[in-house]
C-alpha cells in the first residue's frame, strides 16, 4: 500500500494540483483584499457611505452578518471571471498551437528532388490527356 501511495504521490499531476491549491490560496487572499479593502469601500461610498462589513440584523440574540456575506459574495464572483479568463486564454493558446501542429502534420515540405518528380508526373498525365 506505501508504494502505491508513494506512485500517486510522486505523478505529476498531483505535484501540479498541490502547487494549483497553493498559488489559489495566495490568489484567495489577493482577492479577498481587493474587495474588502478597495472595491467594497469604493461601493459603500458611491451607496452613500455604507460599510458593508457593519450591515446585520438582530433576530433574537443572534446576528446576521448579511453584509460580510456580500463581501464574500463579490470575492467569489471576482475569483470565478478571473479563473474564466485564465482557462479562456489557456484554452486559445491550446487551440493555436493545436492548429499549428496540424497545418505541419498536412503539409509537409517537399525536397527538390521530390518538387521535380511531381512536375514530372504531372507533365506526362497532360501528356497523355492530349493524345
Amino acid at each position: 500500500m506505501w508504494n502505491e501511495f508513494k506512485k500517486f504521490a510522486i505523478r505529476g499531476n498531483v505535484i501540479d494540483l498541490a502547487v494549483g491549491v497553493i498559488i489559489g490560496g495566495a490568489f484567495g487572499k489577493i482577492v479577498s483584499s481587493l474587495v474588502n479593502d478597495i472595491i467594497m469601500p469604493l461601493v459603500g461610498l458611491i451607496l452613500g457611505g455604507i460599510n458593508f462589513s457593519d450591515l446585520s440584523w438582530k433576530v433574537g440574540k443572534a446576528e446576521v452578518k448579511y453584509g460580510a456575506f456580500i463581501q464574500t459574495v463579490v470575492d467569489f464572483l471576482i475569483i470565478a471571471f478571473s479563473i474564466f479568463l485564465f482557462v479562456k486564454l489557456i484554452n486559445t493558446l491550446y487551440e493555436r498551437v493545436k492548429k499549428q501542429e496540424e497545418v505541419k502534420e498536412t503539409a509537409p515540405t517537399l525536397t527538390k528532388e521530390e518538387e521535380l518528380l511531381t512536375e514530372i508526373r504531372d507533365l506526362l498525365k497532360q501528356q497523355r490527356e492530349t493524345l
